[in-house]
């Protein structure tokens, strides 16, 4: 099943070193797009951050936005804590939301 919703996510490269939060409209869609690495020079190219290892649907986007800015506030333990709290083995999700 496709999921479109808006969402915010957690992306990582393949030795965790790496975390970047994000939030969209089309989560499918923008996570095929960090995958695809389309502009060479942004950030999630340049450091190869683009496996999907946490992400909360939204309703609204206004509620995302917020919830975004909250996870951007806090230490790299507190989100090693969110995506461990559901993930503890930092699987990528691409297939969980690509179906």
């Amino acid at each position: 099943m496709r999921y479109e919703r808006c969402a915010v996510y957690i992306l990582s490269n393949l030795n965790r070193s790496v975390l970047y939060v994000g939030v969209t409209n089309d989560l499918v869609r923008r996570i095929a797009e960090h995958r695809e690495h389309l502009d060479p020079h942004s950030f999630t190219s340049r450091y190869r951050v683009d496996q999907l290892v946490h992400f909360e649907p939204f309703q609204r986007m206004v509620d995302a936005i917020e919830r975004e800015k909250q996870i951007k506030g806090w230490t790299r333990a507190k989100k090693i804590g969110l995506i461990e709290g559901n993930n503890r083995e930092w699987r990528g999700l691409w297939r969980e939301i690509a179906g």
